[in-house]
């Protein structure tokens, strides 16, 4: 043998080696996700991270449009099994994704080949991926609303105490009192939160306030708040109409006004945390500010939450191998087990060891409300409920006009119950 064909025959046998076989080829798994902003750019390096730790599977991730636009989406492809492999879904949506045939189940020996288990999971977060007595999604946190406040405006109006924190509010009427007290102390709203049409906050805040009064949203396919539900309402509306709250802000307006110094306090989830952060640190917010759970108004401390999680679409004529569907249990595995990380974007971890963890107990802010996770509540399960669904929807368009004076209470609610009780007397779909 010559020295080239040495030399060839060499390089064929290094290129041989170094290129996957048949038998070893990686596997690329196709993600679709609904997370945009901090949380898409936490989840795009959580993909990074477990691509760069193995050589086996390969994830590529596409982010689509929030809310119905990614759930119209998602369950036209599966339907027509062209969906990705993996999808992140809200826990409040499995009801209508899994009865609907939207998503496959997760069997419990594929769940443990990958290394989790139920009991490293919060038992509500848990319960909320189940349908029919199976699991169809290993969920990835819980994100519920709580009270941010200015400690500047908040103090003026003597609501610190000596150690610069809020002091404890507790009752609805305690709550009114503070946002009329910083009104009154710095002449700027008590409060603020989105608010203008098509708003998702006071649905939110809404069913918290149900849950606190142990009132029931629908029973028997009927809605069954009553009282309870119109005086909820009412109560903030009368935030609004007393001066305390600005009505009529978007999303974005509301929280530029608590950013910018001008409110008490904001009612809002925890993914704003991130932003404030970033703001404090880059000494743009010109402000110290402080979260508390959102306060007891009634008679217990639930409050409303939803959870990202994540799910197999079915993609009907399309079976997910077995060394794909492996493959796939082995990223949510590693995002599970990583999720300090997604934790610093404000979110609880669904996953126990690292929601209990010393490091995580030890981030701020998100210590103030570590104990939230033994208080929250879902929207109930039915195929029309959760992230923007049918329901949230409807509730959307007459709600928020109860805040802007431009219904009552009382005319909101009915609007809105004669609208979606067609609708709850449906069968639920099957795609």
């Amino acid at each position: 043998m010559t020295p080239f064909t040495v030399r060839l025959a060499g390089a064929a046998l290094a290129s041989a080696l170094c290129a996957p076989t048949s038998a070893h080829a990686q596997i690329e798994v196709r993600m679709w996700t609904l997370l945009s902003g901090g949380d898409g750019a936490r989840m795009a390096a959580l993909v990074e991270r477990f691509n760069a730790s193995q050589r086996d599977v390969r994830v590529t991730s596409t982010t689509l449009n929030w809310g119905e636009p990614f759930y119209t989406k998602l369950i036209t492809s599966s339907v027509v099994g062209a969906g990705p492999d993996i999808a992140t879904v809200h826990l409040s949506r499995i009801t209508n994704l899994a009865g609907g045939g939207v998503l496959r189940p997760i069997a419990p020996s594929a769940l443990a080949a990958s290394g989790l288990d139920p009991a490293d999971f919060y038992p509500r977060q848990w319960q909320k991926s189940q349908h029919a007595g199976r699991t169809y999604a290993i969920p990835l946190d819980l994100h519920p609303l709580v009270l941010y406040y200015n400690k500047t405006l908040v103090g003026k109006a003597g609501l610190l105490d000596a150690g610069g924190t809020l002091k404890p509010i507790r009752g609805i009427d305690a709550l009114t009192d503070a946002f009329r007290a910083v009104r009154e102390a710095t002449g700027r709203p008590g409060m603020t939160m989105e608010s203008s049409q098509s708003s998702y906050a006071i649905w939110r805040l809404w069913i918290s306030m149900l849950a606190q009064r142990n009132a029931p949203l629908i029973q028997n396919g009927r809605f069954a708040y009553g009282a309870a539900g119109v005086d909820s309402l009412a109560r903030v509306a009368r935030w609004f109409q007393q001066g305390y709250a600005q009505p009529g802000l978007d999303y974005a307006a509301s929280t530029s006004q608590f950013m910018g110094g001008n409110a008490g306090f904001m009612i809002n989830g925890v993914w704003e945390v991130p932003e404030m952060v970033r703001a404090a640190k880059g000494g743009t917010l010109g402000f110290d500010y402080g979260i508390v759970p959102l306060p007891r108004m009634f008679g217990n401390d639930s409050v409303w939450a939803d959870s990202h999680a994540f799910a197999m679409p079915a993609n009907e004529g399309r079976p997910l191998s077995p060394e794909k569907a492996r493959a796939v249990m082995r990223f949510i595995a590693f995002v599970s087990k990583h999720s300090l990380g997604w934790a610093e974007g404000g979110h609880v971890p669904a996953y126990r060891p690292v929601a209990e963890s010393p490091a995580a107990l030890a981030l701020m802010p998100n210590r103030l409300y570590a104990e939230v996770p033994r208080h929250v509540v879902y929207d109930p399960d039915a195929w029309y409920m959760g992230a923007a669904g049918p329901l949230e929807a409807m509730a959307s368009k007459y709600l928020p006009a109860a805040l802007s004076s431009q219904l009552t209470p009382a005319q909101a609610l009915r609007m809105f119950e004669t609208e979606a009780a067609r609708m709850i007397k449906k069968r639920a779909p099957r795609y």
